[in-house]
């Protein structure tokens, strides 16, 4: 059985049966799907809590960027990122960033269990 939080931008689901925890968050074009713990699953809605910033700091499965800057864009970070958020209606906009600059992005601009699960899809562990 899933289980949903939902805010302004954001929603988070328990799925008790694989016992996982995912959030998307999306603002302005820009739509994030990532794996979270408990920790930061329980905390989301609390009074004071900034949602968007605690989601960041799980691991990110998958980014789709909209925006009047540049072409539609969606970079896989994730390939089984549908599979993990099967409860999300995903954005994609049909122009996939290609793997090596999707690595170099996670290299310089995300988290540390980001960076290490990346690592692993590369190495094929």
């Amino acid at each position: 059985m899933m289980q949903f939080k939902i805010g302004i931008g954001w929603k988070a689901c328990y799925d008790d049966e694989r016992n996982l925890y995912t959030a998307k968050t999306s603002d302005r074009g820009d739509f994030h799907l990532y794996e979270i713990n408990a920790e930061i699953y329980n905390q989301l809605g609390e009074p004071g809590t900034d949602a968007d910033e605690l989601i960041r700091f799980g691991r990110h499965l998958y980014y789709s960027e909209d925006s009047p800057i540049g072409p539609p864009t969606d970079m896989v970070i994730d390939e089984n990122y549908a599979e993990l958020c099967s409860w999300a209606d995903i954005q994609r906009s049909g122009r996939v960033m290609p793997k090596a600059l999707t690595d170099i992005a996670v290299d310089l601009w995300e988290n540390e269990a980001t960076r290490e699960q990346r690592n692993k899809q590369r190495k094929g562990k």
